[in-house]
């Protein structure tokens, strides 16, 4: 399993994500190019050209591993600089890459480049918009499991990029027992002794619970990492003075960026929003061509 917990430090990518997105690409270029670009083909194999790429909107610049590793692997010699660092905030119309290499390659790989970057800087633009708004409280942003299939580890750094904190990966390396759970499991406090058995395993053991009530008895039962299920401020901060310190508490549920600073104001240390990763509107980034003498 790749191993995303470090932070992105502008363009020095760590060995992790640049596999990852090696992997990403080799998946994507055999998707939109497969046996061949066949209008690409019509230019002389020889020409090189230049091309920089343009951010049309303001953004949070992510992706800078993807578009390498795409434009790498058509033409392992391009020339790229970069004017703008990874995580670093944008201006529209600003040059963010500029690109030297063999023309063929440049059109080649310049959709699947650009698909990575609009759809990354997506989420770590309204990643730190989500940040800036609880910015001064305790509570962190967080993202959940609500991603684009195969996608979800480039989301996640993504959302790191942003300013957020990632969740678990998946299924197989944390607990987070919901309603379901705890219905067949015969309870709050039963299903929290069932999972000492997988504690060695999991990153963490998470319950979510929906009254004060089940509150009580997850922290009795020992829990150490709560999710708050869709509760009214008022309860909300009950749950806080209740919990005074002894869990992690978490919210989720029917988050907006209108109500967020209300809820992280509660006391609560982590908020996790699907939207981050669910609900993306791609950030407008162009490429322009231009030939060399």
């Amino acid at each position: 399993m790749t191993n995303l917990t470090h932070p992105p430090q502008g363009t020095a990518h760590n060995d992790d994500v640049t596999t990852l997105a090696r992997v990403d690409v080799a998946r994507a270029l055999q998707e939109d190019v497969g046996a061949g670009d066949l209008t690409a083909g019509l230019i002389d194999p020889a020409r090189r050209a230049r091309a920089r790429i343009l951010a049309r909107e303001a953004a949070v610049i992510c992706g800078a591993p993807w578009v390498e590793a795409a434009l790498r692997a058509l033409d392992p010699g391009v020339r790229l600089t970069w004017h703008a660092a990874e995580g670093q905030r944008c201006a529209p119309d600003q040059v963010v890459l500029e690109i030297e290499g063999n023309a063929r390659a440049l059109l080649s790989a310049e959709r699947t480049a650009l698909n990575f970057l609009q759809l990354l800087s997506a989420v770590a633009t309204k990643t730190r918009t989500y940040a800036d708004a609880v910015a001064g409280t305790r509570a962190q942003i967080v993202d959940t499991r609500k991603t684009i299939p195969g996608l979800r580890l480039a989301q996640k750094y993504a959302v790191r990029t942003g300013g957020g904190v990632n969740h678990r990966i998946g299924l197989h390396d944390a607990v987070l027992i919901k309603e379901n759970h705890i219905a067949a499991a015969g309870g709050v406090t039963a299903v929290l002794r069932a999972a000492e058995a997988v504690a060695e395993r999991a990153k963490f053991i998470e319950i979510e619970v929906e009254t004060l009530e089940q509150l009580a008895e997850a922290l009795d039962a020992g829990a150490k990492m709560v999710l708050l299920d869709n509760m009214p401020l008022p309860t909300l901060r009950e749950a806080v003075r209740i919990n005074a310190g002894r869990a992690i508490l978490e919210i989720s549920g029917g988050v907006t960026l209108d109500g967020l600073r209300a809820l992280a104001e509660t006391g609560v240390d982590r908020i996790s929003i699907g939207t981050l990763t669910k609900d993306v509107k791609a950030i407008d980034f162009s490429m322009r061509l231009q030939e060399l003498a």
